[in-house]
């Protein structure tokens, strides 16, 4: 038996997915979770073979809860099932040791198989995002993401500074850095172009 935590925060999600893979004979559901960080105690209570979880969800999301489970030495393995099918939010899931990421549209078989290929340790990808995730380079760093994400809540470089613990030039460094590689004209498109393709 594959045993499975489900992480997601629309409890209809939710039970749709717990629903479907609980049909399966081979797959067992230990326990449903409603955000990240639930999620992660979980995992570590009960250290399923799978965690299937949402990308974006309060507290922590599934990348960052996954992050957290590798770094904490959990052998439980990750599957993200989300509506974003862009190479940046794959690029870093992977970067985060998630081995599974497939659309919340894909036929019911594949999500049950995309749990099985995940439990034996092998990679399950959505096939559409599969190709572009490789050609598609990752071109933030984690710095310049954390000021971009700042800078779409509005903040100006002295905020940012001081909510970083670093200087206004240091921010105004990363943001003309950020900028240039994303050939935006200015901090406003720089985001809005980071967060479209998933960067953020």
């Amino acid at each position: 038996m594959i045993s499975i935590v489900i992480a997601e925060d629309q409890s209809l999600l939710r039970g749709a997915l717990a629903a479907l893979l609980t049909l399966e004979p081979d797959i067992e559901l230990l326990a449903q979770a409603q955000d990240g960080e639930e999620a992660v105690r979980l995992v570590k209570e009960l250290k399923p073979d799978v965690l299937v979880t949402d990308i974006e969800m309060p507290g922590l999301t599934g990348i960052e809860a996954s992050e957290t489970l590798r770094q904490s030495g959990s052998e439980t393995r990750v599957l993200i099932v989300t509506t974003f099918a862009r190479p940046g939010y794959l690029q870093r899931a992977l970067q985060a040791g998630v081995l599974g990421y497939v659309l919340k549209d894909a036929p019911s078989e594949e999500l049950a198989d995309a749990v099985r290929r995940v439990a034996r340790g092998q990679r399950a990808i959505a096939s559409e995002l599969a190709e572009s995730a490789w050609s598609a380079p990752v071109v933030l760093t984690a710095r310049e993401r954390d000021i971009l994400r700042l800078v779409e809540e509005g903040k100006s470089n002295k905020e940012i500074a001081r909510l970083l613990n670093l200087s206004p030039g240091t921010v105004r460094n990363y943001l003309a850095e950020a900028t240039q590689k994303l050939g935006a004209a200015n901090r406003i498109e720089a985001f809005q172009i980071a967060r479209e393709n998933g960067w953020l």
